[in-house]
């Protein structure tokens, strides 16, 4: 024990990391990788099935039901006040004024659109191959074991798509290829919509993606495919080999508990790891830059959160949740230049194509920054067309500014619309963030004494008792000054609310816009009431990449132990054996 005491964490990285698997999932993006690595990979959450002719699903679909893809005329209304505003706060011409003056011509031509020779960043946006050969006569199985219905089947399946290739010596047929059953990642979201491929994301803002038309038992199968498909491909892990290693899950607050226990079935159950950790993002987040306390903001693509962390102490009653992120960031983008007619005339349609909303998000990534006045900039927007090679064309976009500032005016964004998902089984009475393990529960009549809380008896007595309030709270009209000032006001103590708004730490992809730190002092500053003893804000520079701290940080929680010791003060939130004793008994012990 004394050993753990005082190594360094790096050390212990270094020893013992390359047994833990740190998963780190998120509405987009996915982070896996070995403890002792340095940067995980950063994977698109979503997975393509192919669709046989048989399946009722629509072709080269989207399994998202979206209600809403344009804004209302009220939205509309309070999107150009929004705007009206941003312009004041940034020094430019308001949303109906017209720009005078200009040197600069608002739209150029393509450029070398449809060429033969594409450039590099073009090459980057080329069709995914979705065909594969087909196994081995030697290494199939026995023809004469295969009924009708399925040789009609793997019929229909050998049927060459458009953009399918065979070898160029020619030696090759159609005959020799079949399509791939399921493909992952980036690659899925670069697969043409005439293909017969069915595009799902089992993560969507913050939450299980469960629908009347994306089943439960769909969304787990979803998850397994494409956490295997990395385990096996990125990792060079296979399922035999997976008993002799841990997982370490480190979620978001938003999920649900009912969610952590279906992702752990799926880690323990499904792709055999012989135990598995949970951590919470925001408490990962602060052990990855090295912190004890801090307000973590975690600006991701579909969701921003808010929570604040004392000595290692995530506080419940501080977690707000934003339901806007870098997606809507780019949605906005698009929305302006279609509004000052910057934008080129070809068919894009991020709200459909898969393939224009991760072009759509590059261009979001590289040229919007805060700063102030007018910022345009001129970029190669990408045209994707079935027939045809991938188009590039050169504009001038304008307004870059003007889209990340979002974040503090939320009505400028007017994020989609999406049925609410039948949740019956989202009732589970265990929340991650209440500190429950020195609760007094209310003793039901019903309830056995071997199930009271008086009675040590682990686990299960948490499902015995009535729902505990929702959480965390949102607010959609809430920005994000407004967010970050009232979870650290939540907090009470004057010596904390200082400490608390000198060490706010920004994570995510969107944290690393140019100029969101600056505006984001600034603005809080300003949010803080007057009644209030605080005169100073600062945003704590990352030591680690945002887009992975809260990947390092769990791998940092995990591997100096510190969860067994301090389970009560909520530095993990479950951990799962399937070979050892359940770990209550240990607690018991310290």
């Amino acid at each position: 024990m004394d050993y753990y005491k005082t190594v360094v964490p790096s050390q212990l990285i270094n020893e013992r990391g390359a047994n833990l698997v740190v998963i780190n999932p998120g509405s987009a993006n996915v982070k896996i990788g070995f403890a002792n690595q340095q940067v995980p990979f950063n994977i698109p959450h979503c997975i393509a099935r192919h669709v046989k002719g048989s399946d009722n699903r629509l072709t080269g679909s989207v399994q998202d039901q979206v209600l809403n893809l344009q804004a209302t005329p009220s939205q509309q209304l309070e999107r150009e006040k929004a705007y009206d505003a941003i312009a004041s706060f940034l020094k430019i011409p308001f949303l109906d004024e017209e720009v005078e003056g200009n040197s600069f011509p608002r739209k150029m031509g393509p450029v070398d659109s449809y060429a033969s020779q594409q450039s590099r960043s073009a090459t980057s946006y080329s069709w995914t191959n979705v065909m594969e050969k087909k196994p081995s006569q030697s290494l199939a199985v026995d023809t004469s074991q295969i009924t009708l219905s399925e040789r009609a089947e793997d019929k229909d399946a050998e049927c060459e798509p458009s953009n399918s290739k065979v070898d160029d010596d020619g030696e090759s047929s159609p005959e020799e290829f079949m399509f791939k059953e399921v493909i992952c990642g980036e690659e899925a979201l670069k697969i043409s919509s005439v293909e017969p491929y069915c595009l799902s994301h089992p993560i969507r803002r913050g939450h299980f993606n469960v629908s009347q038309h994306y089943p439960l038992h769909q969304v787990l199968e979803d998850l397994h495919d494409i956490w295997n498909w990395i385990l096996t491909e990125k990792l060079h892990l296979p399922s035999g080999e997976r008993n002799l290693y841990s997982a370490i899950l480190v979620l978001p607050e938003t999920f649900d508990s009912c969610e952590i226990k279906e992702m752990l079935s799926v880690v323990l159950r499904d792709l055999k790891f012989s135990l598995a950790v949970v951590h919470q993002e925001g408490l990962a987040a602060t052990f990855g830059n090295g912190l004890s306390t801090a307000c973590v903001v975690n600006i991701g693509a579909q969701v921003t959160s808010v929570i604040c962390i004392e000595d290692g102490v995530a506080l419940p009653s501080t977690v707000l949740t934003l339901p806007y992120g870098g997606e809507d960031i780019s949605r906005c983008l698009l929305w302006l230049q279609r509004y000052h007619q910057t934008w080129p005339p070809i068919q894009t349609n991020p709200l459909v194509k898969p393939i224009d909303m991760f072009m759509l998000n590059k261009i979001k990534e590289s040229y919007c920054q805060i700063r102030e006045g007018e910022y345009d900039a001129v970029a190669i927007v990408h045209s994707f067309d079935e027939v045809r090679p991938v188009g590039s064309h050169k504009t001038r976009l304008s307004a870059l500014n003007v889209p990340p500032m979002g974040l503090f005016y939320p009505a400028l964004l007017v994020p989609e619309e999406y049925p609410q998902p039948p949740r019956p089984w989202f009732h589970d009475y265990e929340d991650m963030m209440e500190e429950t393990w020195h609760m007094e529960f209310p003793r039901r009549p019903d309830m056995s004494d071997g199930l009271y809380l008086g009675v040590n008896s682990g686990l299960n007595m948490w499902d015995n008792y009535s729902m505990l309030p929702s959480r965390p709270k949102k607010d959609d009209k809430l920005g994000l000054a407004e967010a970050i000032t009232s979870s650290i006001l939540s907090t009470g103590r004057l010596d904390l609310k200082r400490k608390l708004f000198c060490s706010i730490q920004l994570i995510g992809g969107v944290s690393l816009t140019t100029g969101l730190v600056g505006a984001v002092e600034e603005r809080v500053l300003h949010a803080i009431p007057s009644n209030e003893a605080i005169d100073t804000v600062e945003v704590l520079q990352s030591r680690t990449n945002p887009l992975f701290v809260s990947w390092k940080g769990g791998a940092i929680l995990e591997n100096t132990r510190i969860h067994i010791f301090f389970r009560h003060r909520q530095c993990v939130i479950l951990i799962v054996n399937r070979v050892r004793p359940p770990l209550e008994r240990e607690w018991q012990q310290f």
